[in-house]
């Protein structure tokens, strides 16, 4: 069998949250539960922070300022994703919850409409106006004013340098 890889150490405070975590855990074939005198590669906690060096998963709790505080989880969060955020934590990744509000969706201040960010990924494609028009069914016309309104939007000076900030934005991967 397999050594595991990841070392965690649970301070949970509710009884009920901890052996539903510890049942979940046990089904990992990657993560071991530390003793106490093991180092442990990640700490999950419901309540206050072990140290200030390992990497914590906080579960329920707002550690806001905590450095060491890798992910944070609301109250209701399954154990599922207590799992992939230890994963995560150990791996050397923050976690950060971001809810529906469009400030969470990448270049949300740009308003750009659901066509322009078609035409977006087809410009950080390199297509010229012809192409986004047959790829998007469209006129050469309506291709260009949509061109346009992107450049415009992202405060481009032109349709490179629109990619340029699409890609240091998030809005296009390549």
């Amino acid at each position: 069998m397999a050594q595991p890889n990841i070392t965690i150490a649970l301070a949970i405070a509710d009884p009920a949250r901890l052996e539903e975590l510890t049942a979940a855990l046990s089904e990992e074939r990657d993560i071991a539960l530390a003793d106490a005198s093991d180092h442990a590669n990640v700490v999950v906690t419901d309540g206050t922070l072990r140290d200030a060096v390992t990497p914590h998963v906080a579960w329920g709790v707002d550690p806001t300022g905590q450095a060491n505080v890798r992910a944070t989880l609301e109250d209701g969060a399954g154990v599922s994703l207590v799992i992939a955020a230890i994963r995560l934590a150990a791996a050397g990744y923050r976690m950060e919850r971001s809810g529906p509000s469009e400030e969470a969706k990448p270049g949300w201040r740009y308003h750009l409409s659901t066509r322009e960010r078609e035409v977006l990924a087809l410009l950080a494609e390199g297509a010229p106006n012809k192409v986004i028009a047959r790829r998007l069914g469209i006129s050469v016309h309506t291709a260009k004013f949509h061109v346009a309104a992107v450049v415009g939007k992202l405060g481009a000076a032109n349709r490179t340098e629109a990619i340029g900030i699409a890609m240091r934005e998030g809005l296009v991967l390549i």
